[in-house]
């Protein structure tokens, strides 16, 4: 561990699920980790847990991050606080839409840009982006404005490649597909319900997993780059053909 540069660590959404295991996985590794989500009791609990630092912030307040930023010089910045919503475009909400990107495209690049100066100063950094399988496929049931949020990751994520060229500053993308969270649960309003219909007869990824892609880019050595890795559960493949029979002709 003590080859790697990386002290400080700043986490979204980290106080369940994926985010929680990443600041446990990083802790492991011996990084200070700020842990930023809304629920100040479950970050209290976390910060016992782990020895994290907790923030009890909306990534969607950017004064508020940038007032926390100000003190810190971070050297990974975890972006994966995000949200989702059942339907799609034609039964949304204007309020989902702005909800969806707010916190999941519209945070990330303003954390992005937060931080992303002060890296290319020190000439050390590391930007993990946790993106979606959504971002990269068009599939039934999925919610439009989602799939939309985190295509913009995708591809913020391809660019900042360009952007740091010629610097230390590493960009890592992490996609995954169908992951055992509490999000399932919130989308239908019933965790058991979700349990049964998304996970009790499936082998599902587990936020453990994706808390270890994570720490295979971070302290991966200097030269190398992780840029993207699209992590699915064994037995789940993605894509497909869809075709809808022709319409009966009218009587």
């Amino acid at each position: 561990m003590s080859n790697q540069p990386y002290r400080t660590a700043l986490v979204t959404g980290a106080s369940s699920g994926i985010g929680a295991a990443i600041v446990g996985r990083l802790r492991e590794a011996g990084i200070e980790v700020h842990a930023v989500a809304r629920d100040k009791d479950r970050l209290a609990r976390l910060a016992d847990e782990t020895g994290c630092i907790p923030h009890a912030l909306s990534v969607s307040d950017r004064d508020g991050m940038a007032d926390l930023l100000s003190t810190l010089d971070v050297d990974i910045l975890v972006n994966n606080a995000g949200q989702s919503r059942t339907g799609n475009i034609t039964n949304t909400t204007p309020d989902d839409i702005d909800a969806l990107v707010d916190v999941n495209l519209r945070a990330v690049l303003q954390l992005t840009h937060l931080v992303v100066p002060g890296m290319i100063r020190r000439d050390r950094g590391h930007i993990v982006n946790i993106s979606s399988i959504a971002g990269h496929y068009a599939f039934a049931g999925g919610n439009t404005i989602y799939h939309a949020t985190k295509a913009g990751v995708h591809s913020l994520s391809q660019q900042l490649r360009c952007d740091l060229y010629g610097s230390h500053v590493r960009v890592t993308e992490i996609s995954p597909a169908r992951v055992e969270t509490e999000v399932f649960g919130r989308l239908i309003g019933d965790m058991e319900e979700a349990k049964r219909r998304f996970f009790d007869e499936y082998e599902s990824l587990l936020p453990v997993d994706i808390a270890n892609s994570v720490a295979f880019a971070v302290l991966a050595p200097q030269r190398m780059n992780v840029s993207f890795m699209e992590v699915l559960p064994t037995m789940q493949v993605v894509g497909g053909l869809n075709f809808a029979k022709k319409s009966a002709d009218p009587a």
